[in-house]
């Protein structure tokens, strides 16, 4: 196996140090694991794809867990009433996969006890219902099984775009 040389500023030391602690002792595999993830996002980047971050899972705010790829976004779908929200967002990943964020607002329902003139200058009993919101990620393989997973509206969007380049090269 050929040898390389890398010389590390003195003050990115601990930064090496620390990711070979985290690679188990083997500062080569961390290198490479990082140079893998760096080619892989700017060769998507040149080709119009970005590193997308979504959260999933219950809940709301920075507790969520979070799901990363590389892709463009196709399409996205809006639906509110006066108690929630739910957004639809699909994108293709540069394996040509669709992939489907969902995500879901917390319910939220505001109830007086009191009527008439009382109840505009908030006098008596308020009651506040909330839920947690949710989030998903979903994969699927081809616009027939995305079909049956999102608005009707959407999908009409998402089918018209799917098969265009993220980027189109004009030779002008």
């Amino acid at each position: 196996m050929p040898n390389k040389t890398i010389y590390v500023a003195d003050k990115d030391l601990p930064l090496y140090s620390r990711a070979q602690e985290l690679a188990g002792g083997n500062l080569s595999k961390a290198i490479s694991t990082a140079l893998k993830h760096y080619v892989d996002a700017e060769e998507g980047r040149l080709e119009g794809y970005e590193e997308i971050t979504v959260p999933v899972g219950p809940g709301t705010g920075r507790k969520r867990r979070r799901q990363r790829f590389i892709g463009v976004k196709l399409g996205e779908w809006i639906r509110s009433d006066e108690i929630k929200a739910e957004f639809y967002r699909v994108y293709r990943s540069r394996s040509g996969k669709f992939v489907i964020h969902t995500e879901k607002t917390p319910d939220y329902l505001h109830a007086a006890s009191v009527t008439g003139w009382r109840k505009h200058l908030g006098l008596g009993e308020q009651t506040y219902v909330t839920t947690t919101g949710e989030a998903s990620l979903e994969v699927v393989e081809t616009l027939e099984e995305l079909k049956a997973k999102i608005p009707s509206e959407l999908y009409d969007l998402v089918a018209a775009t799917a098969e265009a380049p993220p980027v189109q090269d004009l030779d002008i």
